[in-house]
């Protein structure tokens, strides 16, 4: 086997989650393949498992181990869930990164934030024009989705040709945007594809995808019919959405405010690549106030409860100089993902306190998704005719679904969820090896692992609560003034008189003055010693083993 070349795919995010999107394929000897990276996307944290926690992305360190390998990275769309981790993991990996116009300024952009040189992303063009990087030819195919110049890619390699569907629908008029164009796939599938790897979002969707176009007429209607100001949010990214939100309020007699660095960042970025033109004009939100509120648009961020965002601002109180009143109109132009039900519960409650009329996408009318459906694979898979589809991008109950409704139509389909190293050189592709694959999170400024103590530290405190003693020992090694105690997320108990803190103060003091001489020389029993005590009291009084941190400061002779 040494020095037999091998195809290798391998999935360290976005094969298990919806979201953290990494992929990586690899051409060579064993253990010695030359390596591209597909995407390097970020997830976002919870306040159950991630408090404090900024940004979630896939461990790249089995890439960064091999990062002399790494010919190149390629970014399929803008979206944060394939590009957002750009910027702070890029120093690990320190290969050239590819993307069309639009997708490479949003990139250079995360680049330039992070400190990075913005100069590796370089622009190309669309297919059927292909970048070499080693043993690959990648060439990016115009698919329709939720964001302009979002792209499938068309990987060339000696043992055969592979598309990597990337996040795309069958939508022939997306608004703004490519079209989808079976013919080209058509073209495609004709020269032969050996595998599909490809998204799997919908696959439970039972009905096929709906266009873009298709939401113009109801939210022009919505926009008329409405009384007060009109706030409405949808993804930031969604540009074809926000122009026709934009287009209807405009129609409808309104003057346009954008709300939101994130989705003014869109916006001047798709003017600037020239992906949209004929936006209808806006106005200032410090001009808004001089806006009649029958005729006012205000197209907000936070469509998933983003605390920070405009739309949980605007829902508690008056932001930027605006303020939802009753008989105000808020439109939901999105879907809510798994998982934000709670956070957009929250905002919903708030703006039904205020006696704003919500309006959300319970029935269809106001949001299409940018997903291919179950029908949508369909015509996929019949256009580019696979020998093999690998579902990606999305969680195991959907790879598993994918594969099994690929079967059913002829194709051969296989599960490789992250860490699955599938060898896909011969006629049916062959499980190569496991790979440890993990988690990193931003918090604050710091990039951290999953596994470092951190966040697992952060969850203990908070359900246990924390408890602080300072022990000062003299330079004959004898305790000086007993223990002094402070307690954080910890109830007070009314019936002990000097209180927790004080009940457990008198507790270390008397299992200090049992202690052996030669435990205060050492560091480790004193704090074993009272950590046991703080544990068992808490436990009594409180029904809470807490954290315990323990100081000890000795002085010199």
């Amino acid at each position: 086997m040494a020095g037999k070349e091998r195809l290798i795919y391998l999935a360290l995010g976005g094969a298990g989650e919806i979201g953290m999107n990494m992929y990586v394929y690899g051409y060579g000897p064993k253990d010695a393949e030359r390596l591209i990276l597909v995407d390097v996307g970020v997830t976002f944290p919870d306040m159950e498992t991630t408090p404090g926690v900024d940004l979630i992305m896939a461990d790249p360190a089995w890439v960064q181990a091999r990062a002399d390998r790494l010919e190149g990275i390629f970014i399929t769309h803008a979206h944060e869930d394939h590009v957002g981790g750009l910027g702070m993991l890029w120093s690990r990996l320190g290969a050239p990164v590819y993307a069309r116009r639009f997708t490479a300024a949003i990139a250079q952009n995360k680049m330039d934030r992070a400190g990075q040189p913005a100069s590796e992303v370089r622009q190309v063009d669309a297919w059927p024009h292909m970048v070499e990087a080693g043993p690959f030819r990648v060439g990016f195919v115009p698919v329709s989705h939720s964001i302009p110049e979002s792209s499938s890619l068309v990987i060339e390699t000696p043992a055969g040709r592979i598309l990597h569907s990337a996040d795309f629908k069958t939508d022939p008029t997306p608004v703004v945007g490519d079209p989808f164009d079976a013919d080209i796939f058509r073209a495609i599938g004709d020269q032969g594809v050996k595998v599909m790897t490809c998204d799997s979002t919908n696959v439970f969707s039972q009905h096929p995808g709906r266009s873009e176009a298709t939401l113009t007429e109801p939210i022009r209607a919505l926009m008329r019919e409405a009384e007060g100001m009109v706030v409405a949010t949808t993804f930031a990214s969604n540009v074809a959405r926000l122009r026709t939100l934009a287009e209807a309020g405009h129609a409808a007699g309104r003057q346009i405010v954008v709300l939101g660095r994130a989705m003014n960042t869109m916006l001047k970025t798709a003017r600037a690549t020239e992906v949209l033109d004929g936006f209808p004009p806006t106005v200032d939100v410090t001009e808004a106030d001089s806006v009649p509120r029958s005729q006012l648009l205000v197209l907000a961020t936070g469509s998933q409860g983003e605390r920070r965002a405009a739309s949980a601002q605007l829902a508690s109180g008056k932001y930027m100089g605006l303020e939802l009143r009753r008989g105000d109109t808020f439109l939901f132009s999105s879907k809510t993902i798994p998982g934000n039900e709670i956070s957009v519960g929250r905002i919903m409650n708030a703006l039904s306190e205020k006696g704003v009329r919500i309006v959300d996408d319970a029935d269809g009318r106001y949001h299409v998704s940018g997903h291919a459906n179950r029908p949508d694979l369909a015509v996929m898979q019949d256009l580019l005719r696979p020998s093999v589809i690998v579902p990606m991008h999305g969680e195991h109950r959907h790879l598993t679904t994918h594969a099994e409704y690929a079967e059913s139509r002829g194709y051969v389909g296989v599960v490789a969820p992250n860490g699955a190293m599938l060898d896909l050189t011969g006629p049916v592709p062959k499980f190569a090896e496991k790979v440890e694959t993990g988690r990193v999170y931003l918090d604050g400024t710091e990039i951290i692992g999953a596994l470092d103590g951190v966040v697992r530290e952060r969850i203990r405190m908070a359900i246990r609560g924390h408890v602080i003693v300072s022990i000062l020992i003299d330079e004959g090694g004898k305790p000086i003034g007993g223990a002094w105690v402070e307690t954080v997320g910890l109830p007070e108990v009314a019936r002990l008189r000097d209180g927790l803190a004080g009940a457990l103060e008198d507790d270390i003091g008397r299992e200090l003055a049992r202690a052996r001489k030669a435990d205060f020389d050492d560091d480790d029993a004193i704090e074993q010693i009272v950590a046991r005590t703080v544990s068992r009291r808490c436990n009594d009084l409180i029904g809470k083993k807490p954290v315990c941190t323990v100081m000890i400061s000795r002085l010199e002779a």
